[in-house]
């Protein structure tokens, strides 16, 4: 079955993984658009336990301070290479951790994968990570996460 291109470019401009993964997820769905979401989301879970093992000493540490200048978020986001930890994507994921920290108080890095995207409840944010996995390909670790409330 041919690949429609209006829903290959669609779920590209949503999901940002690579074109030729959503082809293939709408090949084998026969261009169902929420049934190849899905068929990502498992390749982003498979893809993330692979190379759970790989060592990650590249990436980087990001903030989040928000408006009222009394909350912040701190992350320190791993990955294995220094292309990945310069990339802008990642550096995005990276800002949007921090801020889901800032915002939600969770109180370890299992804690916070477990909760509601704040941008995105439909989502999780050990979806949104399994994303980001799939998108680089590479391990990437959320080592660590602080809050930072003035005068707490």
């Amino acid at each position: 079955m041919a690949v429609d291109l209006k829903k290959l470019k669609a779920l590209r401009e949503e999901t940002e993984v690579s074109f030729s993964l959503i082809k293939k997820a709408l090949e084998e769905t026969n261009n169902d658009v929420e049934k190849a979401k899905k068929k990502l989301q498992e390749w982003g879970a498979d893809k993330a336990a692979k190379v759970q093992g790989r060592a990650t000493s590249q990436g980087g540490i990001f903030s989040y301070i928000h408006h009222d200048r009394k909350t912040a978020g701190l992350v320190e986001l791993l990955c294995e290479t220094d292309f990945v930890g310069g990339n802008d994507e990642f550096k995005a994921f990276g800002q949007e951790v921090a801020m889901q920290v800032a915002s939600t108080n969770p109180k370890d890095v299992e804690d916070m994968l477990k909760q509601e995207y704040i941008r995105d409840p439909s989502k999780t944010m050990d979806a949104l990570f399994k994303e980001i996995v799939l998108k680089f390909g590479e391990n990437i670790k959320i080592a660590r996460i602080l809050r930072w409330r003035l005068a707490e």
